[in-house]
């Protein structure tokens, strides 16, 4: 699970910094170091999180899929 939290974290923060360079400044160099950062973030997420029974889908979502699956793995998901 530290795993998950590191990786889904970087995912998020990942994106944030992309998103922010691409409405800001649009520096080519920050997307070429930031985007292969932010995909293996998302590679390892999905990874780790895909041994655990009702994750595996939930992280797959790009960007916010890790949080989903630490969410619902520290037992915040509410049956509907």
């Amino acid at each position: 699970m530290r795993t998950l939290r590191i990786a889904a974290a970087v995912e998020a923060a990942s994106l944030v910094a992309l998103l922010a360079n691409l409405l800001t400044t649009h520096t080519p160099a920050i997307a070429s170091l930031v985007g292969p950062l932010h995909g293996t973030a998302y590679l390892v997420t999905i990874a780790a999180a895909w041994p655990a029974p009702g994750t595996r889908w939930l992280a797959v979502i790009p960007g916010v899929g890790g949080l989903l699956a630490l969410r619902r793995l520290k037992g915040g998901h509410q049956a509907a």
